[in-house]
């Protein structure tokens, strides 16, 4: 009886777990499973350091949303000719709110994470320098 054509949602799982066979040779090999151990023993002291820095980019954030609230818009017909809500809403433009913004805590952080990750500071720069009242 072959068990290759079973649709048992169980058996699916159990060979799944196959996946796994390559961890055998961390337990064959002594410095595997040195790096390992190592790795785990460090969990808590990098758990640690992601507190921290937390702490410090919700200090950052709060800040940020002191200066930069509700000021991260531009002109969806104009972005650099119409600079105020009323000249965009003038000549038929909408006013649009950048993706990246600190209008609260959340994006306030997640802009953050942006800019320390050098994913997107380009567009936080430009929108930066383009802030509205």
């Amino acid at each position: 009886m072959a068990l290759a054509n079973v649709d048992i949602p169980v058996i699916k799982i159990l060979r799944l777990l196959r996946t796994l066979r390559p961890l055998r040779v961390i337990s064959h090999n002594v410095e595997m499973k040195l790096v390992v151990a190592s790795l785990f023993e460090s969990v808590g002291a990098i758990f640690n350091v992601i507190i921290v820095v937390l702490a410090v980019w919700l200090m950052f954030a709060i800040f940020a949303i002191n200066i930069f609230s509700g000021k991260f818009f531009y002109c969806s017909i104009g972005m650099y000719t119409y600079h105020t809500k009323y000249e965009c809403n003038v000549n038929g433009g909408s006013w649009i709110r950048f993706n990246y913004n600190f209008d609260d805590i959340l994006q306030a952080m997640l802009t953050l994470f942006g800019v320390a990750s050098l994913e997107g500071w380009p567009d936080v720069m430009v929108a930066s320098l383009d802030v509205t009242e």
